[in-house]
């Protein structure tokens, strides 16, 4: 059975920073693009970013670009995100996805999802 979980949510104060960790299990993903999402209350789910199997591509959207970064664990499992200079729009629950084609996971809906961390950032 493949899981994906998620870990490091938590409380932060604005400009802080937290690391969020994704290790899937069930099958190998060495091969298979992973990355996350997130979902704000009364909003819909929305990309955040997303690595491919090697972890030499990443892509970002434009509200977390030079503030978060995406990588993959040398064992190719596990995900992180690294969040800098949080603001309160980030608040969320964080996704993991994984999907074979980083395009699907990027602009479709991925194959396989985590059960989400939360994030929340004060003002």
């Amino acid at each position: 059975q493949v899981q994906l979980v998620e870990s490091g949510g938590g409380l932060v104060q604005a400009g802080g920073s937290l690391r969020l960790s994704c290790t899937a299990s069930g099958r190998t993903f060495s091969t298979w693009a992973m990355g996350w999402f997130r979902q704000a209350p009364g909003k819909e789910r929305e990309f955040v970013a997303a690595v491919n199997w090697s972890g030499g591509l990443t892509n970002y959207a434009d509200s977390v670009k030079g503030r978060f970064t995406i990588s993959r664990g040398n064992d190719k499992n596990t995900v992180f995100l690294q969040m800098n200079m949080l603001k309160p729009e980030d608040t969320a629950v964080y996704y993991c996805a994984a999907d074979l084609s980083r395009v699907v996971l990027t602009t479709k809906t991925p194959t396989y999802w985590g059960q989400g961390t939360q994030v929340t950032v004060s003002s």
